[in-house]
Protein backbone atom coordinates (compact mmCIF):
# COMPACT_ATOMS: atom_id res chain seq x y z
CA UNK A 1 0.00 0.00 0.00
CA UNK A 2 1.18 3.49 -0.52
CA UNK A 3 0.25 6.04 1.44
CA UNK A 4 -1.36 9.53 -0.28
CA UNK A 5 -1.91 12.39 2.46
CA UNK A 6 -4.10 10.12 5.04
CA UNK A 7 -5.31 7.52 2.68
CA UNK A 8 -3.80 4.23 1.76
CA UNK A 9 -3.90 3.36 -2.16
CA UNK A 10 -3.09 -0.17 -3.78
CA UNK A 11 -0.47 -1.11 -5.08
CA UNK A 12 -1.54 -1.70 -8.81
CA UNK A 13 -3.21 1.52 -8.68
CA UNK A 14 -0.05 3.35 -8.12
CA UNK A 15 1.80 1.61 -10.40
CA UNK A 16 -1.14 2.05 -13.59
CA UNK A 17 -0.41 5.74 -12.25
CA UNK A 18 3.06 6.80 -12.09
CA UNK A 19 2.57 10.34 -11.38
CA UNK A 20 0.05 9.69 -8.83
CA UNK A 21 2.09 10.98 -5.77
CA UNK A 22 2.89 14.44 -7.79
CA UNK A 23 -0.03 14.81 -8.49
CA UNK A 24 -1.41 14.79 -4.92
CA UNK A 25 1.49 16.82 -3.88
CA UNK A 26 0.32 19.53 -6.28
CA UNK A 27 -3.26 19.10 -5.29
CA UNK A 28 -1.76 19.29 -1.19
CA UNK A 29 0.01 22.71 -2.47
CA UNK A 30 -3.20 24.16 -4.41
CA UNK A 31 -5.04 23.63 -1.32
CA UNK A 32 -2.44 25.42 1.31
CA UNK A 33 -2.11 27.70 -1.20
CA UNK A 34 -5.08 28.85 -0.97
CA UNK A 35 -5.93 28.42 2.75
CA UNK A 36 -3.10 30.92 3.24
CA UNK A 37 -4.38 33.49 0.33
CA UNK A 38 -7.30 33.40 2.76
CA UNK A 39 -6.10 34.15 5.90
CA UNK A 40 -3.79 36.54 4.65
CA UNK A 41 -6.22 38.21 2.45
CA UNK A 42 -8.92 38.51 5.47
CA UNK A 43 -6.14 39.86 8.17
CA UNK A 44 -5.03 42.40 5.44
CA UNK A 45 -8.85 43.16 4.54
CA UNK A 46 -9.05 43.63 7.73
CA UNK A 47 -6.61 46.07 8.37
CA UNK A 48 -7.14 48.51 5.67
CA UNK A 49 -11.11 48.62 6.92
CA UNK A 50 -9.75 49.11 10.40
CA UNK A 51 -7.64 52.28 8.87
CA UNK A 52 -10.49 53.55 6.74
CA UNK A 53 -12.87 53.48 9.74
CA UNK A 54 -11.53 57.11 10.37
CA UNK A 55 -13.18 58.48 7.56
CA UNK A 56 -15.69 55.76 6.79
CA UNK A 57 -17.37 54.38 10.48
CA UNK A 58 -19.04 51.71 9.87
CA UNK A 59 -19.84 48.47 12.28
CA UNK A 60 -17.20 45.75 13.32
CA UNK A 61 -19.83 43.54 11.80
CA UNK A 62 -19.34 44.94 8.36
CA UNK A 63 -15.69 44.83 8.74
CA UNK A 64 -15.88 41.31 9.35
CA UNK A 65 -18.05 40.43 6.84
CA UNK A 66 -16.23 42.17 3.72
CA UNK A 67 -12.77 40.85 4.74
CA UNK A 68 -13.87 37.18 4.90
CA UNK A 69 -16.05 37.64 1.99
CA UNK A 70 -13.45 39.18 0.14
CA UNK A 71 -10.69 36.76 1.28
CA UNK A 72 -12.71 33.95 -0.14
CA UNK A 73 -13.00 35.08 -3.49
CA UNK A 74 -9.49 35.58 -3.29
CA UNK A 75 -8.67 32.13 -2.01
CA UNK A 76 -11.25 30.61 -4.62
CA UNK A 77 -9.24 31.76 -7.38
CA UNK A 78 -6.36 30.80 -6.37
CA UNK A 79 -6.84 27.52 -5.83
CA UNK A 80 -9.10 27.26 -8.82
CA UNK A 81 -5.39 28.32 -10.61
CA UNK A 82 -3.54 26.62 -9.11
CA UNK A 83 -5.45 22.97 -9.78
CA UNK A 84 -6.03 23.96 -13.28
CA UNK A 85 -2.32 23.46 -13.38
CA UNK A 86 -2.22 20.65 -11.27
CA UNK A 87 -4.68 19.10 -13.58
CA UNK A 88 -2.28 20.16 -16.45
CA UNK A 89 0.43 18.14 -14.84
CA UNK A 90 -1.91 15.01 -14.72
CA UNK A 91 -2.20 15.44 -18.07
CA UNK A 92 1.17 15.48 -18.93
CA UNK A 93 2.94 12.82 -16.64
CA UNK A 94 -0.34 10.29 -17.63
CA UNK A 95 -0.13 11.35 -21.84
CA UNK A 96 3.05 13.35 -22.44
CA UNK A 97 1.03 16.07 -23.82
CA UNK A 98 -0.10 19.30 -22.12
CA UNK A 99 -3.87 20.17 -22.45
CA UNK A 100 -4.13 23.33 -24.78
CA UNK A 101 -6.97 25.80 -22.85
CA UNK A 102 -6.55 28.15 -25.76
CA UNK A 103 -10.16 29.13 -26.91
CA UNK A 104 -11.54 28.17 -30.23
CA UNK A 105 -11.12 30.57 -33.26
CA UNK A 106 -14.12 31.31 -34.57
CA UNK A 107 -14.07 31.44 -38.26
CA UNK A 108 -15.68 34.75 -39.35
CA UNK A 109 -18.95 34.12 -41.80
CA UNK A 110 -18.11 35.39 -45.53
CA UNK A 111 -20.26 38.60 -46.87
CA UNK A 112 -22.08 37.83 -49.73
CA UNK A 113 -21.19 40.28 -52.61
CA UNK A 114 -23.80 41.77 -54.72
CA UNK A 115 -27.92 41.27 -54.15
CA UNK A 116 -28.71 38.31 -53.09
CA UNK A 117 -32.06 36.78 -51.06
CA UNK A 118 -32.84 36.08 -47.72
CA UNK A 119 -33.56 33.25 -46.12
CA UNK A 120 -37.33 34.54 -46.78
CA UNK A 121 -36.87 35.32 -50.33
CA UNK A 122 -36.59 39.35 -49.69
CA UNK A 123 -34.12 40.74 -52.21
CA UNK A 124 -31.17 42.52 -50.42
CA UNK A 125 -29.50 45.45 -52.46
Amino acid sequence: MVNIGLTKVDDALAAKHPGLGNYAACQSHAFMKGTGTFILGAGALFAIQTALQRKLPYPLQWNLLIATVGSSVGSYAVTRWETQKCSDLWMLLETGQVPDRSPPQVSQPEEPKGTGKTKYGDVMD
